[in-house]
């Protein structure tokens, strides 16, 4: 392994152009090869950037074929950066594969601080942000009752991620197993032109989502049991 050897975990905009850092946009046009989430997505922020480095797809379908050989190259000296489509890699992203096999070859890992979704949903729901618990997506349909009663009594704030489509169905579930009463933010278009935070009761927000259905990038900031 060479001095360069280094994997690079770039965040990249949710939404808002002007979110990516000075630091993010050198990394880039330094790098030998950045490893996008879609090329075709990641190709439009570059190409924004005037960044002109080498892409190579890698996403969650085939983390587990390329891994290896990205392992060697990195240890033969080149330098590489992983980005997703937004957001920071590896939360609920495609990354961790990569990075925790670089640890284990004892490859310099670099993570650049940026976006991530949940951080401004947290600070801006106004609710206790001391202490919390990051859960993502829930589970689909295995699994999804027992995670739900399990933090059922959960004490510190919960963030989730959530699809438009299964929004009000999961604060649904959420005044099942939680209580129509319990507090919750939803916020969605993060940094985009139509963003939103909608705040109140389990029950509230479930009536106003049911009324206008939402759309794009959703997060989720449940209050704690009392």
């Amino acid at each position: 392994m060479t001095e360069n050897s280094k994997l690079y975990l770039v965040p990249t905009p949710i939404g808002n152009l002007e979110d990516i850092t000075l630091r993010a946009i050198r990394v880039l046009k330094e790098v030998d090869l950045i490893l996008a989430e879609d090329t075709r997505t990641s190709g439009k922020l570059l190409k924004h950037f005037e960044i002109s480095t080498q892409m190579m797809s890698h996403h969650m379908h085939n983390e587990h074929k390329t891994v290896e050989g990205l392992v060697k190259r990195l240890l033969a000296g080149e330098t590489m950066a992983l980005i997703s489509d937004a957001g920071t890699p590896a939360i609920s992203d495609p990354g961790f594969l990569l990075t925790r096999a670089c640890v284990e070859a004892g490859i310099v890992v670099d993570c650049l601080p940026g976006a991530t979704a949940f951080v401004p949903a947290l600070v801006n729901s106004g609710l206790p942000n001391d202490k919390f618990v990051f859960e993502g997506f829930l589970p689909v349909k295995k699994g999804r009752q027992t995670r739900l009663l399990f933090l059922a009594e959960e004490t510190r704030t919960i963030i989730f991620y959530e699809s438009p489509h299964k929004l009000v169905k999961t604060l649904g579930h959420f005044a099942e197993f939680f209580g129509e009463e319990r507090q919750v933010s939803v916020s969605r278009e993060i940094t985009k032109l139509h963003e939103e935070t909608v705040r109140g009761t389990v029950k509230e927000v479930l009536v106003h989502y049911t009324k206008k259905p939402p759309k794009g990038e959703i997060v989720v900031v449940l209050a704690g049991k009392k």
